[in-house]
C-alpha cells in the first residue's frame, strides 16, 4: 500500500483534491508504513484497510469542499462541548447514551462518521438513506460478529466515539485497536502532534451543526492522551472522566481487541495486546494527572463506574451540578426511559480472562495502586 495511491484513489472517487491540511500526510505515512511492515493482514484485512483509509480521505475532502462553499459555518462557535473519557470500558458508553437523550444536547452519531456531507437536517438524524445504509451494515456485522455486540454495541443513530472525527487526520487510536501496528502505536503515544487532528475535529463539528442545534456531547476513551491539544482547540470544554477497577478495565479492553483483530489478521498476538494496553493506560493516567496539575483538580469531573451503575441519574445530576447546570425534568424522564429499554447485558454477556494476555490480578493491582489511591477508585467490593 502506498500513500500516493490511496490519495489518488480517493481523489478519483470523489472528484475533489483539497485535503485542507497537508500535515496529515505525515501521520498517514507512519500509519501506512506500520501496516505494511507489521499488520500481517489477511485478504479481508487488506481490502478493509484500503477501503477504510480511502473512505476517510474522501470524507475529509468532501468536508473541506463543503466548508469552502459555506464559509459562514467556520464562524460558528462550538460552545462548551462536553467530552466524556476514561480508560476504555469504564462506563463511557452508558454515560454518553444517557446524555444523548437530553433534548438540549447533540451527539456525534455513528452514521455521521461514515457519510457526513451534506450536514443532516433535524429529521435526518434518526432516519433517511444515509442512516438506513449504516444500520444495514450494522445488522450485517451482527450476523458475522455477534460477540462484538455483547462488548460494545452501536446502532446507526447511537453516539459514536469522537475519535472518528480524528480518523480523517490519521491520528486516532482506532487504527491501533483494529490492526497490530506497534510502531504506529508508539508514534501515537510519544511523537504524534494531535493539534491538526483537533482542528479538523472542530471543522467536522462545525459542518455537522449547520442545521441541527444542541450542545455537543462527545466521548472517546482515549482523550487523556491528548488533553493539551483538546484544551487548545476547545478552551471552554467540559471534561468528564470515568473510573473503574483496573482489573476489570484491562481484562475487558484486552478482550475487545481480541474480538476485533481476527477480522483483519490470522495472527493475533495476545501477549502483545496486554503489553500494549498497559503501556497506553500508563501514559493516559500520567497525562491526566499532569493536566490537572496545570488546570486545577476541578478542571475534570470524576465519575466512579460503581456509582454510575448504582444510580446513573444521580451521577448525571452531579455532573450537571459540577458545571453549574441543572438536569431538566424532560431530560431526566428521557434518561429513565432509556434505562428501562436498555438493561445491562441486552446484547449478550461479556466474559474475559486476564491470563490469556500474560497478565494476572495481583500484577494489575500492584501496577495501578497509585492510580486507584489518587482517584479513590471504588471497586465492586469496596462498599
Amino acid at each position: 500500500m502506498q500513500v500516493e495511491q490511496l490519495v489518488a484513489a480517493a481523489q478519483q472517487q470523489c472528484g475533489l483534491n483539497d485535503l485542507g491540511d497537508d500535515s496529515i500526510l505525515g501521520p498517514l505515512c507512519v500509519l501506512v508504513d506500520s501496516i505494511n511492515r507489521e499488520a500481517k493482514l489477511n485478504e479481508r484485512g487488506v481490502q478493509n484497510v484500503q477501503r477504510t483509509l480511502v473512505g476517510h480521505l474522501i470524507n475529509r475532502m468532501r468536508i473541506e469542499d463543503y466548508l469552502k462553499s459555506h464559509p459562514d459555518l467556520i464562524e460558528r462557535a462550538v460552545e462548551k462541548p462536553m467530552f466524556v473519557f476514561g480508560l476504555p470500558r469504564t462506563g463511557t458508553t452508558l454515560l454518553i447514551n444517557l446524555l444523548n437523550t437530553d433534548p438540549s444536547r447533540r451527539s456525534f452519531l455513528r452514521w455521521e462518521s461514515m457519510d457526513p456531507v451534506p450536514p443532516p437536517k433535524p429529521e435526518e438524524l434518526r432516519a433517511g438513506p444515509r442512516h438506513d445504509k449504516c444500520q444495514e451494515m450494522t445488522e450485517m456485522s451482527l450476523k458475522y460478529a455477534p460477540h462484538i455486540s455483547a462488548i460494545h454495541h452501536e446502532d446507526a443513530d447511537s453516539p459514536t466515539e469522537c475519535q472518528f472525527l480524528m480518523a480523517p487526520s490519521f491520528v486516532a487510536e482506532y487504527y491501533d485497536s483494529m490492526y497490530d501496528i506497534p510502531s504506529y502505536g508508539q508514534y501515537m503515544l510519544y511523537q504524534a502532534d494531535y493539534l491538526p487532528a483537533f482542528k479538523f475535529h472542530k471543522r467536522f463539528l462545525q459542518l455537522l451543526q449547520a442545521e441541527t442545534g444542541g450542545r455537543w456531547t462527545l466521548k472517546n476513551p482515549w482523550h487523556p492522551l491528548f488533553l493539551d491539544a483538546l484544551h487548545e482547540v476547545y478552551p471552554d470544554a467540559q471534561l468528564v472522566m470515568t473510573h473503574r477497577d483496573p482489573v476489570e478495565v484491562v481484562g475487558s479492553a484486552c478482550s475487545l481487541l481480541k474480538a476485533v483483530r481476527p477480522m483483519f489478521s490470522d495472527h493475533v498476538d495476545m501477549i502483545a495486546i496486554g503489553r500494549t494496553l498497559l503501556e497506553t493506560f500508563d501514559v493516559m493516567i500520567e497525562r491526566t494527572i499532569a493536566y490537572r496539575a496545570k488546570h486545577g483538580e476541578d478542571s475534570i469531573c470524576d465519575v466512579q463506574y460503581v456509582d454510575m451503575m448504582a444510580d446513573p441519574i444521580g451521577e448525571i445530576k452531579r455532573i450537571y451540578a459540577h458545571f453549574g447546570e441543572q438536569l431538566t425534568p424532560i431530560a431526566e424522564q428521557a434518561m429513565q426511559d432509556f434505562m428501562a429499554n436498555n438493561p445491562k447485558g441486552k446484547h449478550g454477556k461479556h466474559s474475559y480472562s486476564l491470563e490469556d494476555y500474560g497478565l494476572n490480578k495481583s500484577m494489575i493491582k500492584e501496577r495501578y495502586q497509585g492510580y486507584m489511591d489518587r482517584f479513590k477508585v471504588k471497586t465492586r467490593h469496596s462498599h
